[in-house]
């Protein structure tokens, strides 16, 4: 159900925190979890910007990769603003309850179940949103994970596609066994994993979902903006919403989203340089994080922030040689400097 972007009215409720249990998110508005692009100095700095809750890239549950590079980085939360929340990706049940202790043992205070990637490599080995193809696997995952977490207070949350196929939207049903099982949240990604991220969110599933539900409902796809987020609000009854790829390059955007949902009117757009000395603070975490193979993860970020403004075909060309992170820094803010001498007033999306 397309929905279209207006001025209506947001729940009161929206405005105010969300308490999981003994764990209480600062706001509504939410970061989806991105592999290769939600890493820790994303999520430090969309949580200083103003979002309410942030997830890690998907954690595999395989015990055998915890130690590998990729695996602990995307377990580090030194430094992170708690609530700090883990995803956790596989099919077999004790080994995703093992995964929930460790990653708790490591600093999580609340889990999720990814049952929404689509990625090919992650279905192939009916991981994320191919769970959905198999109920009893799936809340057998979900059994196994909340009875490891209860003894800890440790919340569950559960994040997932409207079904596998147009054929098999199957959300509603699981979402309800989720919940009788135990789990304290649950996001729905308003597509089917048939569909990609292609066509138009199901809104409508959304909506369907929350109103059988005691829990709280996060809606999940196409939210860009503030009159869509407030659209989408309206439209499925959710508790809060959950942006993804309108943020890539705007980790800002979620606390811009958050500020006028609390306040009923949208703030100023960020100022370019606004824009440019956040984008400096990233890119200097995200090198230290990385070391040298931030230098290369570093290109896609800078052409998201870049995207739409400028000479921007001609920035990310020369950008994307550059094999240093002092060169990659300076060139940003040259960049950057270059349009505020030329630009009359702040660039907007």
């Amino acid at each position: 159900m397309p929905v279209t972007p207006a001025a209506s009215a947001c729940p009161q409720s929206i405005a105010a925190p969300l308490r999981l249990g003994s764990v209480v998110l600062a706001n509504r508005v939410f970061a989806a979890p991105m592999a290769g692009v939600t890493d820790l100095p994303w999520r430090r700095i969309a949580r200083r910007l103003g979002a309410g809750h942030c997830v890690s890239e998907m954690v595999t549950s395989r015990r055998e990769l915890w130690d590998t590079l990729k695996t602990s980085r995307r377990r580090d939360h030194s430094g992170e603003p708690g609530p700090i929340a883990t995803q956790l990706v596989g099919v077999d049940p004790k080994d995703m309850a093992d995964a929930a202790r460790a990653n708790v043992a490591a600093g999580a205070q609340i889990i999720d179940i990814n049952m929404g990637c689509p990625a090919k490599k992650v279905c192939s080995v009916e991981a994320g949103s191919a769970l959905m193809r198999d109920e009893s696997l799936a809340l057998r995952i979900v059994d196994a994970v909340v009875a490891a977490m209860q003894p800890l207070g440790v919340p569950v949350s559960l994040k997932m596609r409207t079904g596998w196929c147009a054929a098999q939207r199957n959300a509603p049903r699981i979402a309800r066994a989720a919940q009788d099982a135990g789990v304290a949240l649950v996001t729905v990604h308003g597509r089917s994993r048939e569909q990609g991220y292609g066509g138009c969110a199901e809104y409508d599933t959304i909506a369907a979902i929350k109103r059988e539900l005691r829990i709280p409902v996060v809606a999940n796809g196409d939210i860009d903006s503030v009159a869509k987020a407030r659209a989408v609000l309206a439209a499925t009854g959710a508790d809060a919403i959950m942006i993804g790829r309108a943020a890539l390059g705007r980790p800002w955007l979620l606390g811009h989203i958050a500020a006028a949902l609390r306040d009923g009117v949208e703030p100023p757009w960020p100022s370019l340089a606004q824009q440019r000395d956040w984008l400096l603070e990233h890119l200097r975490a995200h090198h230290a994080f990385h070391g040298a193979a931030g230098v290369k993860t570093a290109r896609k970020h800078v052409g998201w922030a870049v995207a739409g403004l400028p000479g921007e075909a001609a920035f990310r060309a020369a950008f994307n040689r550059l094999e240093d992170p002092t060169a990659q820094h300076d060139a940003v803010a040259r960049h950057f400097d270059a349009l505020l001498d030329g630009a009359s007033a702040p660039l907007a999306a």
